[in-house]
C-alpha cells in the first residue's frame, strides 16, 4: 500500500468513481455551472462551515487550520479524529483544510486531486498543493496585515508550527494557538472513544519483556550528550512497543490513546485507564511506586501532569519533534528541551530482533495463502461475470482470517479494476463497485493484521488479452521492483538516494508514479511504520528493517498498476566489502505471467525472478501441503514455472549494468 492513508468507511462518506453499467453521471462537481453540479458522492457543508465561522469570531482569528490528523500525529486516525473529513467531505488522509470567513480550501497532493472533486461540494475551493508553505502564502495573500490564524495546538507537530511560523514571519500575520477544537463543537455527533480492551502480546511473540525495552531506552537516555532526564513519547505505536501492548482504537491499526513519560526511576502512562484489566495491572506492576513499576494516570490529565514535571527544577525532556504536538512544546523552554527528529523508541522499533524477523517472515507465509486464493478465484469466477470488485475485497480479508493468528486487514483493501486503478487509493463502496471483467486490469494491495506480522502485497492482472502498451508498464514496473529489490548497497544509505532505481525502467520512456516508492513494516502495528522507507524524512538503512518496494503506473480514466513486496534489509558479502546490505523479498505471491514482457527484461533480471519463483515453491510448498491445501499448490506450481529464454540482448544487459554501477557510485558518494 502507498504511503498515505485511507478513507474513512466509518464516516459513511461515499468515494470515488464509476458505476458499472448505464450511461454514468459525470462524477466529480462542475462549479461552473449555474447551478453548480454536485455529485451524490459529495457532501453538503453549508450548514458546518456557517457554525464553525461563528465560533471563529470570539476567538478574533480570521482564519482556521484543520489538518487531517490526531493529537498523536497519526497518519491513520479514529473516526472521531477526521475533523478536516467533517468539514470538507474529503475523506483522503493527506490534506490540510482552511476556512476563513468567506472562503473555504483545501490543499493536497496529486494522489487525492479526483477524489477531492467527487467528495466535496462547490463551498470549497482545491489548492493542487500539500505543503505547509503553501498554504501560509495563501494566507499572507488572502488576509490583511495583523491577522490572525487559528490553530489546535494538539494537532501541530513542532516541525509543522515551525513551517508555518517561519513562512509568516515578517507578513505581518500570525499564527494564535487555540485551546478547544472548534471543529469538535461543531460535530455534535462525534463519535465516541472505542471501549474495547487493550491487550498484551502473547509470550511466543515477544523477544524482549518491557522491562528490557524501559532499561534500554534508559541506558540511551543516560549516554546521550544531552543529558535529559525524560523522554516523552507521543506517537501511538512508541507506547505500543515499548510495552508490548495493543488496542482498537483506530480502525485496522492495533493502538490506544496513550502517552507515556519515561524518567530514570519513575514510568507515568497516560491512557484511558478504565480499559486496563486487573491483568494487564499486574503485568505492567502498577501497584508498586519502583523505577520498574507503571504508574497509570488519566488520558486527559496528560497536558497538566507534564506541566507539573516540567516545572520542577532540572527536569529536561527529550522529544522527537516528528510526531510531538505543540500543545506539548509549548510547555517547554529551551532549558527544558532535547529533540531530535525521531525518539530513541522509533529508531530501536526500527530494526527488528531476531524475534521479530522470524514471526514477521512467518506471518507473511500465512499471507500468500490467502492472496493466491484470491487469485485463483477470481481467475474462474470473472469470466463467468459473478465477481464485483467489492466482493473480491471481502473474499480476501475473509480467506485472511482463516489464517493462524489474523486480527483483521490492516488497510481497507484497495481492489480497482479498469479506470478506478488509476486512483491509486481507490477502494470499493457500494455505490462504486464495478463489475470484473476479462477486459480489464485488475489491481488488488491488500494486507493483514496478525499477533506476528503486519503484511501489505499488491498485484496486478489480467484475465483476457492485455494490450502491448498494459503489458510494457506492466513489465517495466516490474523491471523497477527487481532493480531496487537485488541491489547492493553500504550500510547507511538512504532509500531516498536509491528510489530512482524503481522508477529508471519508467523513466526511460516518459513514464512515472506519483507516490513514495515505499514505507516501514512491522510486528502487529501500523501498515506504514515510520521511519524506515525511501522518502527523504526516513533513517539510513541497516539489518534487520522490513519495508515496502513498490513502483506504479497509472493512466488516467484507463488503468493502473501496482507490484509490492515487502522487502527485509540483509548482510551480503561481496568480492571486497563486508558492510554491504541488499534487500530479501518476504512476500511470496507469484506476478501475473501474462502481463510480462520477457523481451524487454535483462538476463540478470529474468535469473532474479526465476530464482524469487524457487524460493516461493521452497517455502509455500510445505505450509500448503501441512493445511491441505493441494488446488492451491497445484495454481502456485504452475505460476512459478522458470522463464525460458535469455530476455534482452546480452548488449543491453551489459548497458543496463554499467549504468547500475555509475548510479552506486554516486550514491556511495551521496551517502
Amino acid at each position: 500500500m502507498t504511503g498515505c492513508g485511507r478513507l474513512l468507511a466509518l464516516l459513511s462518506l461515499a468515494a470515488l468513481a464509476g458505476s458499472s453499467s448505464g450511461a454514468a453521471e459525470p462524477t466529480e462537481r462542475n462549479c461552473s455551472l449555474i447551478p453548480p453540479y454536485i455529485p451524490g458522492t459529495a457532501l453538503n457543508t453549508t450548514l458546518r462551515l456557517q457554525e464553525l465561522r461563528q465560533l471563529m469570531l470570539p476567538w478574533n482569528i480570521s482564519a482556521y487550520i484543520i489538518p487531517g490528523t490526531d493529537a498523536h500525529l497519526s497518519e491513520y486516525i479514529a473516526p472521531r479524529d477526521a475533523r478536516m473529513a467533517f468539514m470538507t467531505g474529503f475523506t483522503g488522509s493527506a490534506g490540510t483544510a482552511v476556512v476563513t470567513q468567506t472562503r473555504a480550501v483545501l490543499w493536497t497532493d496529486s494522489r487525492y486531486w479526483l477524489q477531492a472533486e467527487r467528495e466535496m461540494d462547490c463551498n470549497w475551493e482545491l489548492e493542487r498543493d500539500a505543503s505547509s508553505q503553501s498554504v501560509a502564502k495563501w494566507l499572507i495573500a488572502e488576509l490583511p496585515a495583523d491577522s490572525l490564524i487559528g490553530f489546535d495546538p494538539f494537532l501541530f507537530s513542532l516541525k509543522v508550527h515551525e513551517s508555518y511560523a517561519s513562512t509568516l514571519e515578517f507578513s505581518q500575520r500570525s499564527l494564535k494557538s487555540v485551546p478547544e477544537n472548534l471543529v469538535d463543537t461543531v460535530w455534535t455527533d462525534r463519535p465516541l472513544i472505542p471501549t474495547g480492551g487493550v491487550i498484551r502480546l502473547p509470550d511466543k511473540f515477544i523477544q524482549r519483556t518491557w522491562q528490557q525495552k524501559v532499561g534500554e531506552m534508559r541506558e540511551v537516555m543516560k549516554y546521550d550528550p544531552y543529558k535529559p532526564t525524560a523522554l516523552l513519547l507521543s506517537a501511538l505505536d512508541e507506547t505500543a512497543w515499548l510495552f508490548n501492548m495493543r488496542g482498537d482504537d483506530i480502525p485496522y491499526n492495533p493502538f490506544f490513546y496513550s502517552y507515556t513519560l519515561l524518567t530514570e526511576d519513575k514510568i507515568w502512562l497516560f491512557l484511558h485507564t478504565e480499559r486496563i484489566s486487573e491483568e494487564l495491572r499486574v503485568y505492567l506492576s502498577a501497584s508498586c511506586d519502583g523505577p520498574l513499576c507503571v504508574q497509570l494516570k488519566s488520558y486527559d490529565s496528560f497536558l497538566t501532569e507534564f506541566k507539573v514535571y516540567v516545572s520542577q527544577p532540572g527536569s529536561k525532556v527529550w522529544i522527537g519533534t516528528e510526531y510531538t504536538n505543540y500543545a506539548a512544546y509549548e510547555a517547554l523552554t529551551s532549558d527544558t528541551l532535547v529533540t531530535s527528529s525521531y525518539s530513541p523508541v522509533l529508531i530501536a522499533k526500527a530494526v527488528k530482533d531476531e524475534t521479530e524477523q522470524q514471526i514477521l517472515r512467518n506471518a507473511h507465509v500465512r499471507d500468500a495463502i490467502a492472496v493466491i486464493q484470491l487469485l485463483m478465484r477470481l481467475e474462474e469466477t470473472v469470466p463467468e461475470g459473478k465477481e464485483t470488485e467489492m466482493t473480491a475485497a471481502l473474499y480476501v480479508n475473509e480467506r485472511r482470517s482463516k489464517q493462524n493468528d489474523n486480527r483483521g486487514p490492516s488497510f481497507a483493501t484497495i481492489s480497482a479494476s479498469g479506470p478506478n486503478a488509476a486512483l491509486a487509493h481507490y477502494f470499493p463502496t457500494n455505490e462504486t463497485s464495478r463489475k470484473l471483467t476479462v477486459d480489464e486490469m485488475y489491481l488488488v494491495d491488500s494486507g493483514g493484521q496478525y499477533l506476528d506480522g503486519t503484511t501489505d502485497i499488491t498485484r496486478t492482472v489480467h484475465w483476457g488479452t492485455p494490450t502491448a502498451r498494459q503489458k510494457e508498464a506492466f513489465t517495466r514496473v516490474l523491471m523497477g521492483n527487481i532493480e531496487l529489490s537485488r541491489t547492493i548497497f553500504p550500510t547507511g544509505t538512504r532509500g531516498i538516494n536509491m528510489e530512482m532505481l524503481a522508477r529508471r525502467a519508467l523513466w526511460e520512456v516518459g513514464l512515472n508514479y506519483g507516490h513514495g516508492t515505499g514505507h516501514g513494516v512491522g510486528n502487529y502495528f501500523g501498515v506504514h511504520e515510520w521511519p524506515v522507507g525511501f522518502q527523504g524524512n526516513n533513517i539510513p538503512f541497516s539489518p534487520g528493517m522490513f519495508m515496502s518496494i513498490e513502483p506504479g503506473y497509472y493512466k488516467e480514466n484507463d488503468f493502473g498498476i501496482r507490484i509490492e513486496d515487502i522487502v527485509e534489509t540483509v548482510p551480503v558479502q561481496t568480492k571486497y566489502g563486508r558492510d554491504f546490505l541488499t534487500f530479501e523479498v518476504i512476500s511470496l505471491v507469484p506476478y501475473d505471467k501474462k502481463l510480462i514482457d520477457t523481451s524487454l527484461l535483462s538476463p540478470v533480471q529474468l535469473q532474479w525472478l526465476n530464482k524469487y519463483y524457487q524460493k516461493i515453491r521452497d517455502i509455500l510448498s510445505p505450509e500448503l501441503d501441512s493445511q491441505g491445501l493441494k488446488e492451491e499448490k497445484d495454481w502456485m506450481m504452475k505460476n512459478t514455472e522458470p522463464f525460458p529464454g535469455s530476455g534482452a540482448s546480452a548488449a543491453a544487459s551489459s548497458s543496463s549494468l554499467v549504468l547500475l554501477s555509475l548510479v552506486l557510485v554516486l550514491l556511495q558518494n551521496i551517502v
